[in-house]
């Protein structure tokens, strides 16, 4: 089993409340639009991290984190990329992939704007952690955590930030 902490849109901003859930994680899962490396320089520091630059990183981010993300967590079947859409609305650069071998669980950011939705069709679970960073038009910050055992998602449980 892990516990697992997911956060987008940080937008270079890091503090101690999401430092105190990171330490909580067995892995840290980041969504994108991380701003400065900073932010996933602590978190490294604390425990491992799987992340994607997102549209407003810069090279430095985008040499070291990919697009894409697609790996196991378990034997969970996990895709994360930053501006990914959401069920009967995926974004046109990934639609016709998440089509063909849709992962079980399929993770963006981009929006702000926090989202757990099932979809049917593809059969496969989508979060979106909102945003844990201070920039953007969201009136809460937010993140999520949940745990991975085997093929399975559960616990799953809303953060919200202080502003």
């Amino acid at each position: 089993m892990k516990k697992i902490l997911l956060l987008s849109d940080t937008h270079s901003h890091i503090d101690e409340r999401i430092l105190h859930y990171v330490k909580e994680a067995d892995e840290v899962w980041h969504a994108g639009d991380i701003g400065d490396p900073k932010v996933t320089d602590q978190i490294k520091a604390l425990k491992p991290l799987r992340a994607v630059f997102g549209n407003i990183d810069d090279h430095i981010i985008r040499k070291e984190f990919p697009l894409n993300q697609r790996f196991l967590c378990e034997d969970l079947d996990v895709w994360i990329t930053h501006i990914g859409g959401y069920p009967g609305r995926y974004s046109p650069a990934i639609k016709e992939e998440i089509k063909k071998k849709p992962p079980k669980l399929f993770i963006s950011g981009h929006s702000h704007i926090l989202k757990v939705m099932n979809d049917k069709s593809l059969q496969l679970l989508h979060m979106n952690p909102g945003a844990a960073g201070k920039y953007g038009f969201h009136k809460k910050r937010t993140m999520l955590r949940f745990k991975v055992e085997a093929t399975t998602i559960f616990d799953l449980e809303v953060i919200e930030l202080e502003s």
